[in-house]
């Protein structure tokens, strides 16, 4: 199907690389007009040249949404550099592996700062715009691991339920309430990009024996589930959202788990942990 988006203002955070890159010069080729940001200024600049192919209209600015009073500053200067919004999709966010005792305080912070509080005071900040302008569209991104959860990403897991609890209360509200916006939870299952990898750093306060675990975790999920490529994963995505709906399962293997879960809500996590042994082995 054709999707088709022109001059419409679509605001991407995370977008200096993974799905956000693609989700944005995806939208770009739509007809869209893009606001992007990242914390990453170089990866950033480097989306912005291929969504500048695409589309005569992108703005771009450096975007930590772990820091929440920046998200509010950033919904006005896209406002008034564009005058209105009519997507948004809260994309930005980091793994964080480990267990609940196996991670820091400030690891624990930092995952629920950008992937749960980000999509919050997004979702927060620019909700009103894309209600006014009539027909807007807000996808918050959560993941395969916002309906099921595995070994060794506690934190993680905590995040990406919540953003789906979140998106699905604020559709509940604009249902109650008749705003004219769609509201969107995106469950992507193992797209291949760099976010696991990206945040090594999350091993270095603990012990060497802890490392090689997390490590042999880290092939596991990059071998093994990381494996559907982004730009695919974003046509699933735009596709799903032009057609209205309100929950989309990106991959094959997370559209099964979904299924799993929903069936044996009390006996998946057996069968994700028979397999995960046997993988690891």
């Amino acid at each position: 199907m054709r999707i088709a988006f022109e001059e419409e203002v679509c605001v991407v955070t995370g977008a200096g690389g993974g799905i956000g890159r693609e989700l944005a010069v995806a939208l770009a080729k739509t007809g869209a007009f893009l606001a992007i940001s990242d914390i990453d200024e170089s990866g950033l600049e480097q989306t912005a040249s291929q969504v500048r192919k695409h589309s005569p209209k992108v703005h771009l600015a450096r975007l930590n949404v772990a820091d929440h009073a920046a998200i509010y500053s950033y919904r006005e200067e896209v406002v008034s550099h564009f005058g209105i919004v009519h997507q948004l999709y809260n994309n930005a966010g980091v793994s964080g592996m480990g267990g609940l005792n196996e991670m820091s305080d400030d690891a624990i912070q930092r995952v629920i700062d950008i992937n749960l509080l980000g999509v919050l005071h997004g979702s927060r900040a620019f909700l009103p715009d894309l209600i006014a302008s009539g027909a807007g569209k807000l996808g918050n991104i959560s993941s395969l691991i916002g309906f099921s959860c595995m070994p060794g990403l506690a934190i993680y897991c905590t995040t990406k339920f919540g953003v789906r609890g979140l998106t699905e209360a604020l559709r509940a509200d604009a249902l109650f309430h008749n705003q004219p916006v769609q509201i969107v939870c995106v469950h992507p299952g193992g797209i291949k990009t760099n976010i696991a990898r990206a945040n090594l750093e999350d091993f270095e306060d603990v012990p060497e024996e802890e490392v090689e675990r997390r490590k042999k975790h880290l092939d596991f999920y990059e071998t093994k589930l990381l494996t559907y490529p982004a730009e695919k994963a974003v046509q699933d995505i735009l596709k799903g959202v032009a057609k209205g709906r309100h929950r989309i399962v990106v991959t094959p293997e997370a559209k099964r788990l979904d299924f799993i879960t929903r069936l044996l809500p009390e006996k998946y996590l057996n069968i994700i942990d028979k397999k995960m042994k046997r993988e690891l082995a």
